[in-house]
């Protein structure tokens, strides 16, 4: 690998890292009024079309199994998701919201338009597109290299 190689990766890795604080700093001031932490919004978030193990959480987030335990525990224990049976399999559980949960959920929206529509006032919704595409292909061009 040449330096400008290392120096690419080592700059990708730094600013998502920056970038990944900031969006969780932002999740947190978006969530806090619905009485939910930024953490508790994305598992709540990754079961609101369907039902999902908690695996199946991790595999969404990319991250392990064993927070996202932790995480939907919580949510169960404070009414805002429950356990289900796993036609699929006996003993994964499926993680639901429950209504309280979607309630939360649903009082996340008005700020998170009004922090959309800033966003896009200060970047261009044009390049936000390019942001999220080149995350994409990054994100899949990591994948392939950790296969």
């Amino acid at each position: 690998m040449s330096r400008a190689e290392q120096e690419l990766l080592s700059g990708i890795a730094l600013t998502t890292f920056r970038l990944n604080g900031q969006l969780l700093e932002l999740a947190d001031g978006l969530a806090e009024p619905a009485g939910l932490t930024a953490a508790w919004w994305q598992v709540l978030g990754a079961v609101l079309p369907a039902p999902l193990p908690v695996a199946g959480i991790a595999r969404e987030m990319g991250v392990t199994r064993q927070s996202v335990q932790r995480i939907a525990d919580l949510l169960v224990a404070r009414g805002l998701a429950e356990y289900a049976d796993n036609p699929a399999h006996r003993r994964a559980k499926l993680v639901r919201p429950t209504e309280a949960g979607r309630a939360a959920i649903g009082q996340i929206a008005p700020g998170h338009a009004a922090a959309a529509r800033r966003l896009a006032r200060a970047m261009g919704v044009d390049e936000l597109r390019t942001a999220l595409d080149a995350l994409h292909q990054l994100s899949k061009a990591i994948d392939a290299i950790l296969a």
